[in-house]
Parts: structure tokens; C-alpha cells; sequence
């Protein structure tokens, strides 16, 4: 099984849109945790099964939120979520994080 680490860009962008949600209604903060969480055991199940971005960078969505998580293998044994980017804002920002 493979291991799923956050860049801390990617940590912050994750705290970021859970205390917004928050802030509004903190069972939809809820159900955004557990949809990320979701999202996580997707691209541990089988990470080469989603879409290519650029090179070996992937995407899987967070669903039923506008949020998309960008990853990558890192090592034979690890992936790296280098985003947790809102899918209809600022395309490709995070092209430089690794």
C-alpha cells in the first residue's frame, strides 16, 4: 500500500477551504473532510487509474466539492498531493511545487 503525503502548500490550501466551509455550516465542513478523505483512498487504490495532467502529475476530484486534488509518485512507495485546488480558479498555479 502506498502512502499519501500533503505539501505544505497543499496542507494550508486544505485548512484553507475546510475553515471556510466551517465558517458557513460546520456539517458541510464535515462532509468536505470526508470527501477529501475519499479522494485520498481513490488515489491509493489504484493512482496510475487517473487522468495525467503534465508528465506524471494526476488529478482525482473531490467529489460533490469544486476542489480537485493534483498529485504525483514521489518514490515507488509514496504520492505526494502537491495541491488541493479549487477547479475553477487559477489554473496550474501550483505547476512549480514538487
Amino acid at each position: 500500500m502506498e502512502s499519501v503525503r500533503f505539501h505544505r502548500l497543499a496542507a494550508e490550501e486544505y485548512r484553507s477551504a475546510r475553515d471556510w466551509y466551517r465558517q458557513r455550516d460546520i456539517s458541510v465542513a464535515g462532509r468536505f473532510c470526508a470527501a477529501v478523505d475519499s479522494a485520498v483512498d481513490r488515489i491509493i487504490e489504484d493512482a496510475d487509474s487517473h487522468p495525467v495532467l503534465i508528465d506524471e502529475i494526476r488529478w482525482v476530484r473531490v467529489r460533490k466539492f469544486p476542489y480537485i486534488l493534483v498529485f504525483v509518485s514521489d518514490r515507488s512507495d509514496s504520492l505526494l498531493v502537491i495541491a488541493l485546488a479549487h477547479a475553477k480558479r487559477r489554473p496550474g498555479y501550483w505547476k512549480r511545487r514538487r
